[in-house]
């Protein structure tokens, strides 16, 4: 089979002895001499159009036509006309009969390349070509038979494109009785030496130029570059360099001239972490916002339980605490400017606050301030009316008493005012 394969490759002008180019070339010469749909898979530039030639070179159909249809390169319109044929004064333009490739190649085989560009209407005339050998021409409804054996080949995911409907399930399952995948230039480094040798050969010998030497650094950066154009791409820079470049050496400062993006890794990179998240709306953002600062609070409250529960110095992960301070005070602009430690090492408050934070006098002889809990520690009520009560007391303190100038800074009216001051029994 070894010496069958380096035939074909011989006959056909492939270069290469990749595992996976090899396993190709053994499946099409398999398949050859039965009568089965075959489908090709493979990325843009790998050589899918070789493989159909050699499954009808080694079939008993060699001798009958072998036509090439390239699928997306016709118009919607006159796909079913190409393929079927018409009749004359089928539509505008149709000045007599003309017979498509279906009928040209009775006997022999069609090459329908990227065949996943096909339309759905057209879809459903080759299944049933596949299924029983019957088409009707555009225009007509007598029904004539043709014996084709059919390959197609694709650089799409058919079995996406299926998910999406944009091709037909039955028609994907009928092409694809025997799949062939032709690997990537990627995947095949190790015959990027040959194909470049080849290349610049050809060129050579064509122009009458001298051979191209690469150095080995410059063919290393060639085997690691990722070729998202495959051969075609390959073929493209060889010839660049062979007809544009004086110096026949190639090194890698002339690859990366051709090639700049070559140096970048194509490792797989870990995303981060915020990467994972995903909104469809502004509602999951908000949320999201809402849970962030949920934790932050708790962070926080962690925090200030260990300060009151052990003071300053004696606090646990001290360390820890100043940086969520430290990032909190970053993601919250309004925040007062203080540093972190700052607020874990506070000055001494008035009596006027919640709670009471007494200093010994002869602090500063002992170089370090001590917060007791003298009290116990009350959660916060959320109660709205408390809330309100408070900022109507404290509004009424700024102003010592005076209501039109509280009520302005709390943004309702006097009269307002004054029926909260009742209403909450407020002494003012």
């Amino acid at each position: 089979m070894d010496s069958d394969i380096q035939r074909v490759k011989q006959r056909f002008g492939i270069i290469g002895n990749s595992d996976g180019l090899n396993r190709a070339i053994n499946i099409a010469m398999q398949v050859a001499p039965t009568d089965m749909s075959v489908l090709i898979t493979g990325e843009s530039g790998t050589g899918k159009e070789t493989f159909p030639q050699i499954i009808h070179e080694n079939s008993a159909r060699k001798h009958a036509k072998y036509i090439a249809v390239n699928c997306g390169a016709i118009p919607e319109g006159t796909i079913d006309s190409e393929l079927f044929g018409h009749e004359k004064g089928a539509f505008t333009g149709a000045h007599e009969s003309r017979k498509g490739y279906f009928e040209v190649a009775d006997k022999g085989t069609i090459f329908l390349d990227e065949v996943g560009e096909l339309p759905l209407s057209t879809q459903v005339r080759l299944l049933r070509v596949l299924e029983s050998g019957e088409f009707m021409k555009v225009g007509s409804s007598k029904v004539q038979k043709t014996d084709v054996r059919v390959v197609a080949a694709t650089n799409v995911n058919v079995e996406q494109a299926v998910r999406d409907g944009k091709f037909r399930e039955d028609l994907y399952y009928r092409l694809n009785t025997v799949p062939i995948l032709i690997p990537p230039l990627r995947e095949r480094r190790e015959d990027i030496w040959f194909l470049f040798r080849k290349f610049s050969s050809d060129i050579g010998d064509k122009y009458g130029m001298p051979p191209m030497d690469v150095t080995d650094d410059a063919m290393r950066m060639l085997e690691n570059y990722r070729w998202p154009g495959n051969i075609r791409q390959l073929k493209n820079i060889t010839e660049q360099m062979a007809v544009i470049e004086r110096d026949n050496s190639i090194s890698p400062d002339l690859v990366r001239k051709y090639l700049p993006e070559v140096d970048v890794t194509n490792l797989p990179a870990l995303p981060k972490k915020e990467a994972n998240y995903s909104f469809s709306s502004e509602r999951e953002i908000l949320y999201k916002v809402l849970f962030d600062m949920k934790k932050d609070m708790a962070d926080l409250k962690s925090l200030v339980y260990d300060l009151l529960e052990n003071g300053v110095d004696e606090a646990t992960n001290k360390a820890e605490h100043t940086e969520i301070l430290k990032d909190i005070s970053e993601q919250t602009p309004n925040l007062p400017s203080k540093r972190p430690e700052e607020y874990i090492n506070p000055a001494p408050v008035s009596n006027h606050s919640n709670y009471v934070n007494p200093v010994d006098n002869n602090s500063s002889a002992q170089h370090k301030e001590i917060i007791e809990d003298t009290e116990e520690y009350v959660e916060e009520s959320l109660s709205l009316a408390e809330k309100e009560k408070e900022l109507i007391i404290k509004a009424l303190d700024k102003h010592k008493g005076r209501r039109k100038l509280a009520a302005g800074d709390l943004g309702i009216s006097e009269r307002t005012l004054y029926r909260k001051i009742k209403e909450y029994d407020i002494d003012a």
